[in-house]
């Protein structure tokens, strides 16, 4: 079964890099562009693996990710945190509420894939 991912972020430059890369690998991809917009497709979508954006309008990442930690039901989906903000205290705070990893901006689009590739086990 193809695995689902979905993109959130506000930058459209790196949502299509994103969007293109995961579609390459065999993903099945959704974008979202705002953390109330991430909620929303999350429910329909039902991803696997969520690349999630911190600094975004309408919820941030963190709120999203907090979000999605207090509902049971979302228990399984695995959050990918990418950020511009890679401070120690930023990364403590995204794996606190519940991310399963942090990505700092910019990154190596190779080491984003095995990453992901690792993370849902292909």
């Amino acid at each position: 079964m193809t695995k689902r991912i979905l993109i959130v972020d506000d930058e459209p430059n790196i949502v299509i890099s994103l969007e293109f890369l995961m579609k390459k690998e065999g993903f099945e991809v959704a974008i979202a562009n705002d953390g109330e917009d991430a909620l929303a497709k999350v429910a329909s979508f039902n991803p696997d693996l969520m690349l999630l954006d911190v600094m975004m309008p309408r919820k941030s990442g963190y709120e999203v990710c907090e979000a999605l930690r207090s509902d049971p039901s979302r228990g399984g989906l695995l959050i990918v945190m990418l950020t511009a903000k890679g401070r120690d205290t930023e990364v403590a705070k995204g794996l606190a509420l519940g991310a399963d990893a942090y990505v700092t901006k910019p990154f190596s689009t190779k080491d984003l894939v095995a990453k992901v590739k690792e993370m849902l086990a292909l």
